[in-house]
């Protein structure tokens, strides 16, 4: 049986984490109009292989870096690690395929601070339809494709990770903390996973088994409290950019 995520819509979870919680590095992917990371305040790193932006995006960050590009192409460029840069937050929402989320986290892992955050977006489907692989016959309404395979693989490799399943509808947010950039268990095993899978769908898998593995967080529950799970990378609003309009 699904369980739809039926609390606080992600968009207005996002807008109010950003308008109130400061960051050192937060970085995005998948992010085509700007309108998720428009209300961002901290530096901020935006990849998407198609922007079409037509918004002030960068508004009161301090610096905004902007990559039109795949995420795989992004990581590969070296950019994060040139910078020594180590991301507090990071919002995954690319390419809804497990395998393409599996390479985001763990590329992204390596690059986040111990106590930072990885969220990522899709992972609870509400029906079958929204989770087919078939590029060629993507559903009109939601696709959410088969990121959904993320949290039963995490949950078997990674147990070390905390894993809080947010109720922001309409497919959920996943957070992901208690990271350790020095762990290899996925990429190691990258291959099998893959192998074991690729074909494996939900119906396979089963929606009561895939919903009885976790117990949704509520959303309003951690806006209201501030987003503890962010408390240890957050910044005081003093530290927070403001721009100033020069005369001409």
């Amino acid at each position: 049986m699904f369980k739809p995520a039926t609390g606080m819509h992600y968009h207005r979870f996002l807008r109010n984490l950003h308008e109130t919680t400061l960051l050192d590095w937060y970085m995005e992917i998948g992010c085509r109009d700007g309108s998720s990371f428009a209300p961002v305040r901290s530096k901020t790193i935006a990849v998407d292989p198609f922007f079409r932006v037509e918004r002030n995006a960068i508004g009161a960050k301090p610096a905004l870096h902007i990559f039109q590009q795949t995420s795989d192409d992004f990581f590969a460029s070296g950019f994060l690690d040139a910078l020594d840069i180590r991301l507090s937050l990071s919002f995954l929402d690319g390419m809804h395929l497990f395998e393409y989320l599996l390479r985001d986290v763990i590329e992204t892992e390596k690059r986040s601070r111990p106590d930072g955050v990885i969220m990522m977006h899709d992972c609870c489907p509400f029906d079958h339809e929204m989770t087919t692989r078939d590029l060629d016959n993507i559903p009109a309404a939601a696709w959410t494709g088969d990121v959904w395979k993320l949290l039963p693989i995490l949950q078997r490799y990674r147990p070390g990770l905390k894993i809080d399943v947010l109720d922001c509808k309409p497919t959920g947010l996943v957070m992901l903390s208690n990271l350790d950039p020095d762990n290899s268990a996925l990429s190691d095993a990258y291959d099998q996973i893959l192998a074991d899978w690729t074909d494996v769908t939900l119906k396979d898998h089963g929606a009561d088994r895939f919903y009885d593995s976790f117990d949704y967080v509520s959303a309003r529950g951690q806006a209201r409290a501030g987003y503890p799970l962010l408390s240890a990378v957050g910044l005081d609003d003093s530290a927070g950019f403001t721009p100033v309009m020069m005369s001409s």
